[in-house]
């Protein structure tokens, strides 16, 4: 009996000094429909530059150090000769290395040095025209600077700087948009920074993606992508970058965002997947599920999160641990009347700081077609909970209601201390709208 007491003791000690809530932790962190949260997610161990294969330096290779040479060709090559030889690291080195679009390849990694800048031509010329996605569309556009395209385990690492050289684009944009203020955004021909797709076991690690010509990290049916710790920033004064988003995720599954410093002129985290009256019946298309966004830092944005303009379903994403300070909006639900959306099942979470609006949902009618069609589309969104939140507004709620278009149904609010400028109203907006511990101004909703 006293041995068996003592065993008791001693499993009782261990329990005692494990971390606080680390049994919690594991069984109770789950998506906001009940699904458990895999150890995938948990583990934000960056991959060490020695265990990524051989490591190939660009400057022996006969690339220089000179920001006004156009080297695609040759950066390209070390790439291809990495491959052929059966995988490693591509190293940019301390220096500045000026290119069009790079393509890696199975087995391929890119790593750039502290002071190494990957800086994009400023020349739309220098980038290839390839069969790609934009704004829920596969179509026929630009390549970005960086392409990962069925590059399984791909990598992007160091604490260099990929420089999208935006500034050109971004000028010729507005003054296309004076000439013609019904442009798309695809009419000004311009590159992203980086884009991959239809690949699987991808991290992009502590480096700095700056000055986006477009859109600047685009995902693309990809599946387990870690994005960690990177510092990723367009301006919006004193010239605007143009939909210079953060990170796009466009039909993918089990995306992990964490300790990333953002601010762009344009939305950050954004759910894209297909857009038009039939989107649901293209195989290209589809949603995006199982995301987690947490502990980053948001500067100016236009909003934080968003949901479309081209997104079909949208489901289990959890928004937590941030601090927002100057994005215009914190979540922002976009529902285009020419699309059958699904947004459900989002949790937004211990925020803190000032945006300009709090929850923000409305009809988005840019560039929408019926192709013919004689009524709206409805969408729905659903089981939106957003709760332990400290925030300063300009407005907290700017809903509104559209039949016609959209239902929104079984949204939770719950802990908010909330202050405004400005009053806004969900008042018969929300089907089945629960409100517990609300606070706006200092006074219980």
């Amino acid at each position: 009996m006293n041995k068996l007491l003592k065993k008791l003791f001693v499993c009782a000690a261990f329990v005692a000094i494990l971390p606080q809530n680390a049994v919690a932790a594991s069984s109770k962190d789950k998506f906001p429909d009940g699904t458990p949260v895999s150890d995938w997610f948990r583990d934000t161990k960056i991959t060490p530059l020695n265990e990524l294969g051989k490591v190939y330096t660009i400057t022996d290779y006969d690339i220089v150090n000179d920001s006004t040479i156009l080297q695609t060709e040759r950066i390209q090559a070390v790439i291809d000769k990495v491959a052929d030889n059966g995988g490693g690291v591509v190293r940019i080195p301390e220096g500045t290395y000026l290119s069009g679009s790079l393509f890696f390849k199975p087995g391929t990694h890119l790593y750039l040095d502290k002071g190494a800048v990957l800086k994009g031509s400023d020349d739309i010329s220098d980038f290839k025209i390839i069969d790609t996605r934009m704004e829920g569309q596969s179509i026929k556009y630009f390549a970005a600077l960086v392409n990962a395209i069925g590059v399984n385990g791909f990598t992007i690492s160091g604490e260099g700087t990929l420089n999208g050289n935006g500034m050109r684009y971004w000028k010729s944009f507005w003054l296309r948009r004076q000439v013609n203020k019904n442009c798309t955004n695809l009419e000004e021909m311009r590159p992203r920074l980086v884009y991959i797709a239809e690949s699987r076991d991808v991290m992009l690690s502590g480096v700095r993606l700056e000055n986006s010509p477009f859109w600047t990290t685009h995902l693309y049916r990809c599946e387990n992508v870690k994005i960690l710790n990177l510092d990723i920033f367009a301006p919006h004064v004193p010239v605007k970058a143009p939909s210079s988003d953060a990170v796009d995720m466009d039909v993918c599954k089990n995306i992990l965002i964490k300790g990333c410093k953002v601010s762009v002129n344009d939305d950050a985290f954004v759910f894209k997947g297909g857009k038009g009256p039939d989107a649901d019946k293209d195989s290209r298309n589809g949603m995006n599920e199982f995301i987690i966004v947490e502990d980053c830092d948001f500067g100016f944005c236009h909003s934080a999160m968003t949901v479309g303009s081209e997104s079909l379903h949208t489901k289990n994403v959890l928004f937590r641990r941030c601090t927002v300070d100057g994005a215009q909006r914190l979540l922002w639900l976009k529902m285009r009347p020419d699309t059958p959306q699904n947004y459900e099942y989002i949790e937004v979470s211990d925020i803190k700081g000032n945006a300009g609006t709090f929850l923000y949902i409305k009809p988005w009618t840019q560039f929408f077609d019926l192709k013919g069609g004689k009524k709206y589309i409805m969408s729905y969104s659903s089981n939106v909970t957003m709760k332990n939140i400290k925030l300063d507004c300009k407005t907290v709620f700017d809903i509104k209601r559209s039949d016609d278009q959209y239902l929104l149904s079984d949204f939770v609010f719950e802990n908010l201390e909330l202050t405004e400028q400005k009053e806004g109203t969900i008042k018969d907006i929300i089907n089945n709208c629960t409100m517990k511990n609300v606070k706006v101004n200092g006074k219980k909703l």
